[in-house]
C-alpha cells in the first residue's frame, strides 16, 4: 500500500508536469482561466482543436486534468466545463485515502505503545506538511485539481491534529469534553446526507439571520453575524447527532 501511495503522488506529478495538452483557451497563452466565474459554462466556448500544445501549466481550468474532463467527461460539470472531482484527479485522491488507512493500521496495531503512536503521527505529519509545502514551489498546492503537494500537506496537517487528539483523548484520557465528537463521529454520514437536504445554514439564518445578524455586525464587527450564523448552523447539526445518538440511529455504509 505504501508502493502504491507512492506511485500514485509520484505518477500524477509526472503526468501533469510533462505529459503535454492542447492550450485551450481562446487566446492560446493568454492569462485568462477557465472557469465559471470568468464566464466559461460549456466546452463549446473553448478551443479544445487547438494545435498549440503545453505542458506543466497548473492554470485554472488550462492543466492537463482539467483537459481530459473538458474532452472526455460527459454531464454536467461543476466548474463549467471541468470537475474538482474528475478523471485524473480521483488518482491522489485515492492516495489521500490511504493515508487514512495507514493511520487507521497505526492505531489499531497492539504492538506499538500509545506514545509512540503518538510521535509517530506527528513526526509524519510534520513531514508531509515540510515536504508538501517544499513540493508545492513546482508542483503547487491546488484543491482543486488534488495535486501531490496538496495531499501531503493536507494529510500532514490531518496527522498532526489526530496525533494532539489522540494524545489529550486516549493517552491523558482527558475525554469528557469531547462527547460532541463522539455524536458526531458516529453519524458523519447521516448528518452530511441531512445537510445536503435541511441546509443547516439555511436553518441557522432563520434563527441569527436578519435583525440579529445585523445587531452583531454593528455592535461586535462586520462579518461577525455570519459567524454566529454559521455556529448556529453548526450547532443544530450537533443537535441532531445528539437526539440520534442515545436512540442508536446511526447510518453506516
Amino acid at each position: 500500500m505504501l508502493a502504491i501511495c507512492a506511485s500514485l503522488l509520484i505518477g500524477y506529478w509526472a503526468l501533469l508536469t510533462f505529459v503535454p495538452f492542447p492550450d485551450v483557451r481562446p487566446v492560446p497563452g493568454s492569462p485568462l482561466t477557465i472557469a465559471k466565474e470568468t464566464g466559461f459554462t460549456n466546452v463549446t466556448q473553448l478551443n479544445l482543436a487547438s494545435t498549440n500544445v503545453i505542458s506543466g501549466v497548473f492554470i485554472k481550468g488550462v492543466n492537463l486534468a482539467n483537459y481530459l474532463d473538458q474532452k472526455y467527461l460527459p454531464g454536467k460539470k461543476r466548474d463549467g466545463t471541468w470537475d474538482p472531482e474528475g478523471f485524473l484527479s480521483t488518482l491522489p485522491a485515492v492516495a489521500t485515502c490511504l493515508l487514512g488507512v495507514f493511520a487507521g493500521l497505526l492505531l489499531k496495531s497492539h504492538r506499538i505503545e500509545q506514545r509512540w503512536k503518538v510521535h509517530c503521527l506527528l513526526f509524519a505529519g510534520l513531514a508531509g506538511v515540510v515536504l508538501g509545502h517544499l513540493w508545492g514551489f513546482q508542483f503547487p498546492i491546488i484543491k482543486k485539481i488534488w495535486t501531490s503537494s496538496y495531499v501531503l500537506v493536507a494529510g500532514g496537517y490531518s496527522a498532526l491534529l489526530l496525533g494532539f487528539f489522540y494524545l489529550v483523548v486516549d493517552v491523558w484520557k482527558c475525554q469528557k469534553w469531547c462527547r460532541p465528537f463522539v455524536w458526531i463521529g458516529m453519524n458523519s454520514i447521516t448528518v452530511y446526507v441531512a445537510n445536503n437536504i435541511i441546509n443547516f445554514d439555511r436553518l441557522g439564518l432563520r434563527f441569527a439571520g436578519g435583525d440579529a445578524k445585523k445587531f452583531f455586525d454593528t455592535t461586535v464587527t462586520n462579518g461577525f453575524g455570519d459567524f454566529v450564523v454559521a455556529l448556529v448552523g453548526l450547532g443544530l447539526g450537533i443537535l441532531l447527532c445528539h437526539f440520534l445518538y442515545p436512540k442508536k440511529i446511526f447510518l453506516r455504509l
